[in-house]
């Protein structure tokens, strides 16, 4: 069944002048295009055009099922160059891909506070606050993936000056403080409140088996942002569970080999294989699956907006919730036989078998009766 309702060029005309927004039109104001940011084989390799509001260069990856709720960029700092300095009315998470600098930000009262990023680093933009990046090296470039809240503050007030040339401190999210951007964190459950995280791909995960196959996790809310974020891990041999959510979560792959299902419903799943630096976003309630074919742990970075958390009464994310009560994951139980022969199948490739009867038996002590 084709489920992407493509329709005939006589209706499609008739909305051809409301197809553009605000945001749309802004980027290619700017010189820049929207790429499809379904599937980013790579994030390293991709292609960037030079940015002049920003002295870098950039490409933004979106595509039409989460445009209005998010976005996501990707920059390059020029060896031995810096940013323009630079200011936004919206929030920004930023994972630093390659290269080591420092980042300045300030606020109008002149209240001043810098750190030094590498590799694996994640950190998020207070808002409205003045800011610069530095590359610290004067023979490679810095590259960095960064998520924005941009698509919907845009189009509410079409106005890059206001955007990006408004002086106003909110000093609630940021407000000079010293360890503002120091490596720690307050843990609560799931949740880590921090601002900074010197390295995404070692840091120390709990234990998530709701998720399936004895995996790791955590959460994360940079700069008091209203966007979040998490970091999942899971075994050699081992897979996700399937679910689905909202829009515009951008899954960035930190460490190790794999390959993603993704589909809507009532089509057939598409296979997109990762390795580090690979994203994949999935649109607006689309089924995905993880499956780690590697030899060693694989690890992604989840960037979104809190919207794509869709919970329940009690505020859980349906995601985490069985389909057979009402939410939105597929248990092991319930998934078609294709999954498994198609993971065997990948494993073997690679000399590795399944290690999933442990996963399997694990979810029957918690498994809903089918209604």
């Amino acid at each position: 069944m084709n489920k992407h309702a493509i329709v005939s060029e006589k209706l499609a005309e008739k909305f051809k002048t409301e197809k553009e927004t605000p945001y749309t039109r802004f980027i290619a104001s700017e010189g820049l295009e929207i790429m499809n940011g379904n599937y980013v084989p790579s994030l390293h390799e991709i292609e960037l055009k030079p940015w002049a509001r920003r002295g870098g260069s950039a490409v933004f990856l979106n595509h039409d099922a989460s445009r209005t709720s998010n976005d996501c960029y990707v920059m390059e700092i020029p060896a031995g160059g810096k940013l323009e300095p630079h200011r936004q009315l919206f929030e920004e998470t930023v994972l630093i891909l390659s290269g080591r600098g420092s980042t300045v930000v300030w606020d109008d009262k002149g209240n001043k506070v810098s750190f030094e990023w590498g590799p694996g680093a994640i950190f998020g933009i207070p808002l409205n606050t003045n800011h610069q990046h530095f590359n610290g090296s004067g023979t490679e470039p810095a590259r960095y993936v960064a998520v924005t809240n941009m698509p919907p503050i845009m189009n509410v007030f079409e106005d890059p000056e206001f955007l990006f040339n408004t002086p106003h401190d909110f000093e609630g999210r940021f407000s000079g403080e010293p360890d503002y951007f120091a490596d720690q964190g307050e843990q609560k459950g799931l949740l880590m409140e921090t601002n900074f995280v010197a390295d995404a791909v070692n840091l120390p995960l709990i234990e998530a088996k709701e998720r399936g196959a004895g995996g790791g996790h955590i959460r994360f809310q940079l700069a008091k942002c209203s966007m979040n974020s998490h970091i999942s891990q899971f075994p050699v041999g081992t897979y996700k569970k399937c679910h689905r959510h909202g829009p515009g979560a951008h899954v960035i792959i930190l460490s190790g080999e794999g390959y993603s299902l993704m589909w809507p419903e009532g089509e057939e799943p598409k296979r997109y294989d990762w390795k580090p630096g690979s994203m994949i976003v999935p649109p607006n309630m689309w089924y995905h699956q993880h499956f780690n074919t590697g030899t060693t742990p694989a690890r992604y970075l989840a960037f979104k907006y809190e919207g794509v958390a869709i919970r329940n009464a009690q505020g859980v994310p349906k995601a985490w919730i069985s389909q057979r009560i009402g939410g939105d994951q597929i248990d092991y139980a319930d998934e078609r036989d294709e999954v498994r022969s198609m993971f065997a199948d990948a494993l073997a490739k690679n000399g590795l078998e399944p290690k999933m009867e442990a996963a399997y038996e694990a979810e029957l002590a918690d498994l809903p009766p089918k209604s």
